[in-house]
């Protein structure tokens, strides 16, 4: 599959995609928003695709919208207000949505700078592992009189709590990797050379995995706000019992009794 902004490849079980306009480090135009949009539609398609892994080309994970050009502030009869406001309703808001609910799960691979949206970006990642060189920068305010887009507002709060996003998105200081890690931001801070290794690791893990059950996982994680413990429990019993059907659990059983590792299947 070709892409314009974007390099899309399948192996096995994975697909791999890495966003790819270096010389702008990775900002998100329209063209790019498209190409994501379109290949989460042809992942959630592909029953065979069982983990993701979003990287990026070049020194930069994302630097955030592309605001050289007028794909996100400019738009024929509108200010610069309402002009973001379709932009984000239209198609960015739409990419966030389409990448959070993903079939399979996402390992995000953060190298250098993931800046304001390019962080949002980041987020939307099931298990997002960082580089010890990358930083996480919450500009919007501090460099563009803006409040973070694209999800911040609510993924920050409730991964490193109200007082560490309100200063993220005031202050706009640069949070390391190992720092990002130690607050939660992030599943874990890797050394920079074992970064590809150690996410193509994790994406082989789920690849191989029980499919069905990390779908569920991720659905049940993924709602907000969270229900309550009765209502989670009936929840839980309900995808138990589907699960228990799955020839994946049947597999596990067997694996557990004659003490092997199970080999998964994803059915």
């Amino acid at each position: 599959m070709q892409f314009d902004t974007l390099l899309f490849e399948r192996r096995g079980g994975i697909a791999y995609v890495t966003l790819n306009r270096p010389d702008r480090l990775n900002a998100l135009n329209l063209a790019m928003i498209t190409d994501l949009r379109a290949a989460a539609a042809a992942i959630d398609s592909d029953a065979e695709i069982r983990a993701v892994v979003l990287s990026a080309s070049g020194r930069a994970f994302c630097s955030g919208a592309d605001l050289m050009g007028g794909d996100f502030t400019e738009h024929p009869g509108h200010g610069s207000g309402a002009a973001i406001r379709s932009r984000l309703h239209q198609h960015f808001n739409p990419m966030v949505k389409d990448w959070h609910g993903l079939r399979p799960p996402v390992v995000v691979a953060v190298t250098g700078v993931a800046a304001a949206a390019g962080v949002s970006l980041a987020l939307v990642g099931d298990i997002v592992l960082a580089g010890r060189s990358a930083t996480f920068l919450q500009l919007f305010a501090p460099k563009l009189g803006l409040w973070p887009d694209l999800g911040s507002t609510f993924h920050l709060p409730r991964l490193v709590g109200t007082a560490r996003a309100k200063g993220l998105a005031l202050l706009g200081d640069a949070l390391t990797a190992a720092d990002a890690a130690a607050w939660g931001l992030i599943w874990a801070c890797v050394e920079d050379a074992e970064l590809s290794k150690q996410t193509e690791a994790i994406a082989q893990r789920f690849a191989t995995g029980p499919t069905q059950a990390f779908q569920r996982i991720k659905a049940m994680f993924n709602v907000q706000p969270a229900r309550t413990l009765e209502e989670q429990l009936a929840l839980e019993a309900d995808a138990q019992a589907e699960l228990g059907d799955t020839a994946d659990f049947a597999e596990g059983v067997q694996a557990f009794r004659h003490k092997r590792a199970p080999n998964f299947t994803g059915k």
